[in-house]
């Protein structure tokens, strides 16, 4: 369960990979959720086998309209329906991808100036 937040504040992933995530001059071993109000640690490890239970802290703390960008690691695997029907209940979107590609993507989307968040998930 996340405590609060590894960095209070928005911020782009500088990095990625070695079982990691770099932001804001700082550096975290594991997987990452990336929203409004800062980056926190994830337990997720695996896309096959992401649960609704996985993504409650992030349906709970966002408000839509908002999109979350889900790095599923090396490669795009597309979540089981029931997630997508907990977001779709939630009034969230969801859009799966590689890590790499939904960090570029949060990035780009947080410079914009854009309502965006992204659950990531550390790459080898």
């Amino acid at each position: 369960m996340e405590t609060g937040p590894r960095y209070p504040y928005e911020t782009a992933v500088t990095a990625y990979g070695n079982g990691g995530f770099r932001f804001a001059d700082m550096s975290h071993r594991g997987s990452i959720l990336c929203l409004p109000n800062g980056i926190f640690a994830w337990n997720a490890t695996a896309a096959a086998e992401f649960r609704v239970a996985d993504f409650d802290f992030v349906l709970s703390s966002l408000e839509p309209p908002i999109t979350v960008l889900l790095g599923t690691g090396v490669e795009q695997v597309w979540p089981a329906a029931e997630i997508y029907e907990a977001f779709a209940k939630a009034n969230i979107g969801l859009e799966p991808m590689s890590t790499g590609a939904a960090a570029r993507t949060y990035n780009i989307l947080v410079a914009e100036k854009r309502r965006i968040a992204a659950a990531l998930l550390a790459v080898p």
